[in-house]
């Protein structure tokens, strides 16, 4: 099964790992720690919680206007 994952980093160093179809969220040193950890939390979660698909996510970005 292959699953979306978002990282961004961490204010106190590392990574936040996100996976937006499940919602399990986890942190690592290092992107692979990030996401191994992403994977481990997500596959815990998904054997209490089946994962209906309706297809694949999309992942996209938009712009916003700064105001200073």
């Amino acid at each position: 099964m292959e699953l979306s994952a978002v990282l961004t980093p961490a204010g106190e160093g590392g990574y936040v790992a996100f996976n937006p179809e499940t919602g399990t969220t986890t942190q690592g040193e290092t992107v692979e720690e990030a996401l191994a950890n992403l994977r481990e939390a997500t596959e815990l979660y998904l054997e209490e919680f089946p994962l209906v698909t309706s297809g694949r996510a999309l992942l996209t970005t938009f712009q916003i206007a700064v105001h200073a």
